[in-house]
Protein backbone atom coordinates (compact mmCIF):
# COMPACT_ATOMS: atom_id res chain seq x y z
CA UNK A 1 0.00 0.00 0.00
CA UNK A 2 6.68 0.88 -1.24
CA UNK A 3 10.68 1.45 -4.20
CA UNK A 4 12.98 0.51 -1.36
CA UNK A 5 16.76 0.77 -1.48
CA UNK A 6 18.42 -2.62 -1.63
CA UNK A 7 22.16 -2.78 -2.20
CA UNK A 8 22.83 0.59 -0.57
CA UNK A 9 20.65 -0.06 2.46
CA UNK A 10 22.68 -0.56 5.67
CA UNK A 11 22.77 -4.18 6.93
CA UNK A 12 20.87 -3.31 10.12
CA UNK A 13 17.91 -1.93 8.18
CA UNK A 14 14.71 -3.96 8.02
CA UNK A 15 14.35 -5.75 4.70
CA UNK A 16 10.84 -7.27 4.49
CA UNK A 17 9.17 -5.36 1.60
CA UNK A 18 5.62 -5.75 2.89
CA UNK A 19 6.64 -4.59 6.34
CA UNK A 20 8.59 -1.68 4.92
CA UNK A 21 5.58 -0.69 2.86
CA UNK A 22 3.36 -0.50 5.95
CA UNK A 23 6.00 1.54 7.76
CA UNK A 24 6.45 3.93 4.86
CA UNK A 25 2.72 4.60 4.84
CA UNK A 26 2.90 5.33 8.59
CA UNK A 27 5.75 7.80 7.95
CA UNK A 28 3.77 9.49 5.16
CA UNK A 29 0.81 9.89 7.56
CA UNK A 30 3.14 10.98 10.41
CA UNK A 31 1.22 8.43 12.46
CA UNK A 32 2.01 8.73 16.21
CA UNK A 33 0.55 5.26 16.77
CA UNK A 34 3.78 3.82 15.30
CA UNK A 35 6.14 5.75 17.58
CA UNK A 36 8.20 3.21 19.51
CA UNK A 37 7.61 0.47 16.93
CA UNK A 38 10.35 1.54 14.52
CA UNK A 39 12.50 4.48 13.41
CA UNK A 40 13.22 5.76 9.93
CA UNK A 41 16.40 7.36 8.63
CA UNK A 42 17.00 9.61 5.61
CA UNK A 43 20.21 8.98 3.68
CA UNK A 44 20.44 12.49 2.20
CA UNK A 45 20.30 14.22 5.62
CA UNK A 46 21.98 11.55 7.77
CA UNK A 47 19.19 11.91 10.37
CA UNK A 48 16.85 9.35 11.92
CA UNK A 49 13.38 10.16 13.27
CA UNK A 50 10.29 8.68 14.87
CA UNK A 51 7.33 8.03 12.46
CA UNK A 52 5.33 11.04 13.67
CA UNK A 53 8.14 13.55 13.06
CA UNK A 54 6.87 16.75 11.43
CA UNK A 55 10.03 17.24 9.40
CA UNK A 56 9.92 17.83 5.64
CA UNK A 57 8.83 14.63 3.82
CA UNK A 58 11.67 12.58 2.35
CA UNK A 59 11.74 10.64 -0.90
CA UNK A 60 11.05 6.93 -0.48
CA UNK A 61 14.31 5.88 -2.15
CA UNK A 62 16.29 7.74 0.53
CA UNK A 63 14.53 6.14 3.52
CA UNK A 64 15.62 3.12 5.60
CA UNK A 65 13.93 1.59 8.66
CA UNK A 66 15.49 0.55 11.96
CA UNK A 67 14.34 -1.26 15.08
CA UNK A 68 16.21 1.05 17.46
CA UNK A 69 18.17 4.25 17.75
CA UNK A 70 21.30 2.25 18.46
CA UNK A 71 20.95 0.41 15.14
CA UNK A 72 20.45 3.69 13.28
CA UNK A 73 23.45 5.30 14.98
CA UNK A 74 25.62 2.26 14.25
CA UNK A 75 24.73 2.79 10.59
CA UNK A 76 26.01 6.36 10.80
CA UNK A 77 22.81 8.35 11.40
CA UNK A 78 22.24 10.98 14.10
CA UNK A 79 19.06 11.67 16.08
CA UNK A 80 16.62 14.33 14.87
CA UNK A 81 16.63 17.37 17.18
CA UNK A 82 12.98 18.04 16.41
CA UNK A 83 11.29 14.76 17.37
CA UNK A 84 14.05 13.42 19.69
CA UNK A 85 13.67 9.74 18.73
CA UNK A 86 16.32 8.67 21.24
CA UNK A 87 13.96 9.79 24.06
CA UNK A 88 11.27 7.18 23.34
CA UNK A 89 10.20 5.41 26.51
CA UNK A 90 10.87 1.74 27.20
CA UNK A 91 8.15 -0.63 25.91
CA UNK A 92 5.07 -1.01 28.12
CA UNK A 93 4.78 -4.70 29.21
CA UNK A 94 1.00 -4.67 28.67
CA UNK A 95 1.38 -3.15 25.22
CA UNK A 96 3.98 -5.78 24.36
CA UNK A 97 1.65 -8.53 25.59
CA UNK A 98 -1.17 -7.22 23.38
CA UNK A 99 1.20 -6.97 20.40
CA UNK A 100 2.11 -10.64 20.86
CA UNK A 101 -1.56 -11.56 21.07
CA UNK A 102 -2.33 -9.57 17.90
CA UNK A 103 0.51 -11.36 16.11
CA UNK A 104 -0.93 -14.72 17.21
CA UNK A 105 -4.41 -13.78 15.99
CA UNK A 106 -2.99 -12.68 12.64
CA UNK A 107 -0.93 -15.85 12.20
CA UNK A 108 -3.78 -18.35 12.69
CA UNK A 109 -6.58 -19.18 10.29
CA UNK A 110 -9.23 -19.50 12.99
CA UNK A 111 -9.56 -17.04 15.87
CA UNK A 112 -7.83 -18.43 19.01
CA UNK A 113 -9.97 -18.85 22.11
CA UNK A 114 -9.79 -16.06 24.67
CA UNK A 115 -8.40 -18.39 27.35
CA UNK A 116 -5.64 -19.62 25.03
CA UNK A 117 -4.64 -16.07 24.02
CA UNK A 118 -4.56 -14.95 27.65
CA UNK A 119 -2.45 -17.94 28.67
CA UNK A 120 0.01 -17.30 25.84
CA UNK A 121 0.83 -13.84 27.27
CA UNK A 122 0.65 -14.86 30.94
CA UNK A 123 -2.57 -13.07 31.92
CA UNK A 124 -5.96 -14.19 33.21
CA UNK A 125 -8.75 -14.17 30.59
CA UNK A 126 -10.63 -11.35 32.36
CA UNK A 127 -7.57 -9.13 32.77
CA UNK A 128 -6.34 -9.86 29.26
CA UNK A 129 -9.73 -9.00 27.73
CA UNK A 130 -9.80 -5.68 29.58
CA UNK A 131 -6.19 -4.78 28.73
CA UNK A 132 -6.61 -5.75 25.07
CA UNK A 133 -9.72 -3.58 24.66
CA UNK A 134 -8.12 -0.66 26.49
CA UNK A 135 -5.05 -0.63 24.25
CA UNK A 136 -6.55 -1.51 20.87
CA UNK A 137 -10.03 -0.06 21.31
CA UNK A 138 -11.71 -3.33 20.33
CA UNK A 139 -12.17 -6.76 21.90
CA UNK A 140 -9.99 -9.74 20.88
CA UNK A 141 -13.02 -11.19 19.08
CA UNK A 142 -13.58 -7.98 17.10
CA UNK A 143 -9.88 -7.76 16.25
CA UNK A 144 -9.99 -11.31 14.94
CA UNK A 145 -13.03 -10.45 12.81
CA UNK A 146 -11.25 -7.42 11.36
CA UNK A 147 -8.20 -9.58 10.65
CA UNK A 148 -10.32 -12.14 8.79
CA UNK A 149 -11.99 -9.39 6.77
CA UNK A 150 -8.63 -7.88 5.82
CA UNK A 151 -7.27 -11.31 4.93
CA UNK A 152 -10.34 -11.94 2.81
CA UNK A 153 -9.89 -8.61 1.01
CA UNK A 154 -6.33 -9.58 0.13
CA UNK A 155 -7.34 -13.09 -0.89
CA UNK A 156 -10.22 -11.93 -3.04
CA UNK A 157 -7.74 -10.43 -5.49
CA UNK A 158 -5.78 -13.66 -5.96
CA UNK A 159 -8.07 -16.60 -5.13
CA UNK A 160 -9.69 -18.64 -7.86
CA UNK A 161 -13.18 -17.95 -6.49
CA UNK A 162 -14.83 -15.82 -3.82
CA UNK A 163 -15.69 -19.01 -1.91
CA UNK A 164 -12.02 -19.99 -1.74
CA UNK A 165 -11.09 -16.58 -0.36
CA UNK A 166 -13.84 -16.77 2.27
CA UNK A 167 -12.65 -20.08 3.72
CA UNK A 168 -8.95 -19.29 3.32
CA UNK A 169 -9.55 -16.17 5.44
CA UNK A 170 -10.92 -18.27 8.30
CA UNK A 171 -14.68 -17.77 7.92
CA UNK A 172 -16.67 -20.88 8.78
CA UNK A 173 -19.49 -20.06 6.40
CA UNK A 174 -20.14 -17.77 3.48
CA UNK A 175 -23.28 -16.35 5.10
CA UNK A 176 -21.33 -14.92 8.05
CA UNK A 177 -18.82 -13.39 5.66
CA UNK A 178 -21.46 -11.67 3.53
CA UNK A 179 -23.27 -10.35 6.62
CA UNK A 180 -20.45 -7.96 7.50
CA UNK A 181 -17.83 -7.78 4.80
CA UNK A 182 -19.34 -5.27 2.38
CA UNK A 183 -19.47 -2.67 5.15
CA UNK A 184 -15.82 -3.39 6.03
CA UNK A 185 -14.51 -3.45 2.47
CA UNK A 186 -16.57 -0.60 1.01
CA UNK A 187 -17.91 -2.72 -1.88
CA UNK A 188 -19.11 -6.23 -2.59
CA UNK A 189 -16.62 -9.12 -2.23
CA UNK A 190 -16.74 -9.70 -5.97
CA UNK A 191 -15.81 -6.09 -6.66
CA UNK A 192 -12.90 -6.27 -4.21
CA UNK A 193 -11.66 -9.44 -5.88
CA UNK A 194 -11.66 -7.58 -9.17
CA UNK A 195 -9.64 -4.68 -7.70
CA UNK A 196 -12.72 -2.48 -7.56
CA UNK A 197 -13.87 -3.50 -11.05
CA UNK A 198 -17.49 -2.51 -11.49
CA UNK A 199 -17.33 0.21 -8.85
CA UNK A 200 -17.92 3.70 -10.27
CA UNK A 201 -16.00 6.47 -8.56
CA UNK A 202 -16.07 10.04 -9.80
CA UNK A 203 -13.20 12.32 -8.85
CA UNK A 204 -11.65 15.68 -9.57
CA UNK A 205 -8.79 17.75 -8.21
CA UNK A 206 -9.30 21.33 -7.14
CA UNK A 207 -6.87 23.95 -5.91
CA UNK A 208 -7.00 25.66 -2.53
CA UNK A 209 -4.61 27.91 -0.67
CA UNK A 210 -3.38 24.81 1.20
CA UNK A 211 -2.54 22.99 -2.03
CA UNK A 212 -4.28 20.39 -4.16
CA UNK A 213 -7.62 18.93 -3.02
CA UNK A 214 -8.80 15.62 -4.46
CA UNK A 215 -12.49 14.81 -4.02
CA UNK A 216 -13.89 11.36 -4.86
CA UNK A 217 -17.44 10.10 -4.56
CA UNK A 218 -19.45 6.92 -5.00
CA UNK A 219 -23.16 6.89 -5.70
CA UNK A 220 -23.66 7.12 -1.92
CA UNK A 221 -21.67 10.27 -1.33
CA UNK A 222 -18.19 11.73 -0.90
CA UNK A 223 -15.81 8.87 -0.01
CA UNK A 224 -12.46 10.67 -0.05
CA UNK A 225 -11.09 14.15 0.50
CA UNK A 226 -7.32 14.23 0.15
CA UNK A 227 -4.88 17.12 0.53
CA UNK A 228 -1.37 17.39 -0.87
CA UNK A 229 1.19 19.29 -2.90
CA UNK A 230 1.14 17.07 -5.99
CA UNK A 231 -2.22 16.49 -7.76
CA UNK A 232 -0.80 13.51 -9.66
CA UNK A 233 0.31 11.87 -6.42
CA UNK A 234 -3.21 12.23 -5.01
CA UNK A 235 -4.68 10.59 -8.12
CA UNK A 236 -2.15 7.76 -7.86
CA UNK A 237 -3.19 7.18 -4.24
CA UNK A 238 -6.79 6.87 -5.37
CA UNK A 239 -5.80 4.50 -8.17
CA UNK A 240 -3.77 2.36 -5.78
CA UNK A 241 -6.78 2.03 -3.54
CA UNK A 242 -9.09 1.01 -6.41
CA UNK A 243 -6.78 -0.26 -9.19
CA UNK A 244 -9.58 -1.61 -11.37
CA UNK A 245 -12.47 0.63 -10.39
CA UNK A 246 -14.15 2.77 -13.00
CA UNK A 247 -12.61 6.14 -12.18
CA UNK A 248 -14.28 9.02 -13.97
CA UNK A 249 -13.41 12.67 -14.20
CA UNK A 250 -16.06 14.92 -12.74
CA UNK A 251 -18.68 16.63 -14.87
CA UNK A 252 -19.81 20.25 -14.25
CA UNK A 253 -22.18 19.08 -11.51
CA UNK A 254 -19.35 17.24 -9.77
CA UNK A 255 -17.12 20.29 -10.14
CA UNK A 256 -19.64 22.21 -8.04
CA UNK A 257 -19.22 19.55 -5.36
CA UNK A 258 -15.45 20.01 -5.52
CA UNK A 259 -15.96 23.77 -5.17
CA UNK A 260 -17.95 23.17 -1.98
CA UNK A 261 -15.14 21.05 -0.56
CA UNK A 262 -12.53 23.67 -1.50
CA UNK A 263 -14.71 26.22 0.26
CA UNK A 264 -14.66 24.03 3.36
CA UNK A 265 -10.86 23.89 3.26
CA UNK A 266 -10.70 27.68 3.00
CA UNK A 267 -13.23 28.13 5.81
CA UNK A 268 -13.06 24.92 7.87
CA UNK A 269 -15.47 26.15 10.53
CA UNK A 270 -18.50 25.73 8.28
CA UNK A 271 -20.53 22.58 7.65
CA UNK A 272 -20.20 20.55 4.47
CA UNK A 273 -23.73 20.13 3.18
CA UNK A 274 -23.01 17.04 1.09
CA UNK A 275 -23.78 13.32 1.60
CA UNK A 276 -20.77 11.35 2.85
CA UNK A 277 -19.91 7.71 2.18
CA UNK A 278 -18.03 6.99 5.41
CA UNK A 279 -16.65 3.47 5.71
CA UNK A 280 -14.56 2.07 8.53
CA UNK A 281 -14.57 -0.28 11.48
CA UNK A 282 -17.05 0.20 14.31
CA UNK A 283 -14.31 1.72 16.47
CA UNK A 284 -13.20 4.13 13.72
CA UNK A 285 -16.80 5.23 13.20
CA UNK A 286 -17.11 6.05 16.91
CA UNK A 287 -13.89 8.05 16.88
CA UNK A 288 -14.88 9.94 13.73
CA UNK A 289 -18.28 10.77 15.24
CA UNK A 290 -16.50 12.17 18.32
CA UNK A 291 -14.24 14.26 16.08
CA UNK A 292 -17.26 15.73 14.35
CA UNK A 293 -18.61 16.83 17.73
CA UNK A 294 -15.59 19.07 18.44
CA UNK A 295 -16.77 22.67 17.91
CA UNK A 296 -15.05 24.71 15.22
CA UNK A 297 -12.31 26.85 16.72
CA UNK A 298 -11.71 24.36 19.52
CA UNK A 299 -9.31 21.45 19.89
CA UNK A 300 -9.39 18.22 21.88
CA UNK A 301 -6.65 15.82 22.90
CA UNK A 302 -6.41 12.20 21.86
CA UNK A 303 -7.06 11.34 25.51
CA UNK A 304 -10.23 13.44 25.58
CA UNK A 305 -11.53 11.70 22.44
CA UNK A 306 -10.80 8.33 24.06
CA UNK A 307 -12.80 9.45 27.11
CA UNK A 308 -15.62 10.73 24.92
CA UNK A 309 -16.13 7.30 23.35
CA UNK A 310 -16.01 5.58 26.74
CA UNK A 311 -12.55 4.03 26.38
CA UNK A 312 -10.22 6.38 28.27
CA UNK A 313 -7.12 4.22 27.83
CA UNK A 314 -7.47 3.66 24.09
CA UNK A 315 -5.40 6.74 23.24
CA UNK A 316 -3.13 4.92 20.77
CA UNK A 317 -6.10 3.37 18.98
CA UNK A 318 -7.74 6.80 18.75
CA UNK A 319 -4.59 8.18 17.12
CA UNK A 320 -4.67 5.33 14.60
CA UNK A 321 -8.32 6.05 13.78
CA UNK A 322 -7.48 9.73 13.25
CA UNK A 323 -4.68 8.73 10.88
CA UNK A 324 -7.08 6.50 8.93
CA UNK A 325 -9.61 9.30 8.37
CA UNK A 326 -10.32 9.38 4.60
CA UNK A 327 -12.23 12.67 4.63
CA UNK A 328 -9.89 15.55 5.44
CA UNK A 329 -11.56 18.56 7.09
CA UNK A 330 -15.06 17.09 6.66
CA UNK A 331 -14.19 14.78 9.56
CA UNK A 332 -12.10 17.29 11.52
CA UNK A 333 -9.17 15.20 12.75
CA UNK A 334 -7.11 18.40 12.47
CA UNK A 335 -8.78 19.51 15.73
CA UNK A 336 -7.04 16.77 17.75
CA UNK A 337 -3.76 17.60 19.49
CA UNK A 338 -1.47 15.96 22.00
CA UNK A 339 -1.94 16.48 25.73
CA UNK A 340 0.93 18.99 25.78
CA UNK A 341 -0.72 21.01 23.00
CA UNK A 342 1.72 19.86 20.31
CA UNK A 343 0.05 19.35 16.94
CA UNK A 344 1.74 15.95 16.51
CA UNK A 345 1.22 14.05 13.26
CA UNK A 346 -1.35 14.81 10.58
CA UNK A 347 -1.94 12.67 7.54
CA UNK A 348 -2.02 15.71 5.27
CA UNK A 349 0.93 17.56 6.83
CA UNK A 350 1.40 19.33 10.15
CA UNK A 351 1.64 22.77 8.54
CA UNK A 352 -1.79 22.28 6.96
CA UNK A 353 -3.11 21.22 10.35
CA UNK A 354 -1.75 24.38 11.95
CA UNK A 355 -3.28 26.60 9.27
CA UNK A 356 -6.69 24.89 9.54
CA UNK A 357 -6.71 25.40 13.32
CA UNK A 358 -5.61 29.03 12.95
CA UNK A 359 -8.35 29.69 10.41
CA UNK A 360 -11.02 28.28 12.69
CA UNK A 361 -9.69 30.25 15.66
CA UNK A 362 -9.93 33.42 13.61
Amino acid sequence: MFSPMTEMRPPDALRAPARDEERWQAVKRRDPAFDGKFLFAVRTTGIYCRPSCASRPAKRENVSFFESGAAAENAGYRACKRCRPEKLAAPDPQVEAVKRACAEIESTEEAPKLADLAASVGLSPYHFHRVFKTITGVTPKAYAAQTRARRAAEGLRTAGTVTEAIYDAGFNSSSRFYESTEARLGMTPGAVRRGGAGARIRFAVGEASLGAVLVAATNKGVCAIMLGDDPEALVRDLQDRFPRAELEGGDPEFERMVAQVVGLVEAPGQRLDLPLDIRGTAFQQRVWAALSAIPAGKTATYKEIAQAIGQPKAVRAVAQACGANPLAVAIPCHRVVRSDGDLSGYRWGVERKRKLIDREAA
